[in-house]
């Protein structure tokens, strides 16, 4: 049986990766900072646990409800928008904390808390963003959020040098998904986006470890 972890899944993204694993069987963990996101997760039959990946202490706790665990998949999917601002609009301190503290410094708290949590071969994603490429980008509009998710994929690409040769890592963009950060007017369904991704994951093999990937598989530039 598949073993799955998914952190930040109380609702869109996260809440499908769950949905759609424990579909196919798979015993699934899952992380939630509130009750209403704890209560979905075990109305689908998931192991829940409380996490707020932006407080210390409650990231460096993780480490003990999954001692012991060998997670085949895991996906780290907590994060946040921030400002909607269109140019070179200046953040407040309180913004740029909130923002950097869940999309960043969230994950790298988690990520320590997994190193023996993982099955050899274990496949590892972070749910990042194209809006974070620095080769593709032609806009500047959100750039607190672009920031964070081009130090997301750093943080990743670090990850994917201290895992090799035990998990296979990787950088998503989901795709533009209709939830409550990507609005009713995005592209692409949320059941749609995670199905992409779970066969891009399904497939990866060793010389994919550190790269970058759409939603289908295609490769991104970073």
């Amino acid at each position: 049986m598949k073993n799955v972890l998914i952190v930040g899944a109380s609702r869109g993204i996260g809440l499908e990766f769950v949905r759609q694993y424990r579909a196919d069987g798979a015993r699934v963990t899952g992380t939630a900072r509130d009750a209403a996101g704890l209560g979905r997760l075990r109305e689908l039959g998931a192991q829940a646990l409380a996490l707020d990946v932006a407080d210390a202490t409650g990231a460096s706790s993780l480490a003990w409800p999954i001692d012991g665990e060998a997670f085949d998949t895991v996906v780290i999917n907590a994060g946040v928008y921030g400002p909607r601002t269109q140019g070179l609009q200046a953040p407040t301190a309180a913004e740029f904390d909130a923002v950097m503290h869940v999309n960043v410094l969230g994950t790298m708290r988690v990520l320590p808390q997994l190193d023996g949590a993982l099955a050899s071969g274990a496949k590892l994603a972070v749910i990042s963003s194209r809006m974070g490429s620095m080769g593709v980008r032609t806009a500047g509009g959100g750039w607190l959020y672009r920031a964070s998710k081009a130090a997301l994929n750093s943080v990743l690409k670090d990850a994917s040098i201290a895992f090799a040769g035990r998990a296979i890592c990787i950088a998503f963009h989901p795709g533009w998904v209709r939830t409550d950060m990507g609005g009713t007017g995005a592209d692409l369904d949320v059941a749609d986006a995670v199905a992409d991704m779970r066969r891009t994951l399904a497939g990866l093999g060793p010389d994919d470890n550190g790269t970058f990937r759409n939603h289908d598989g295609a490769m991104i530039p970073w």
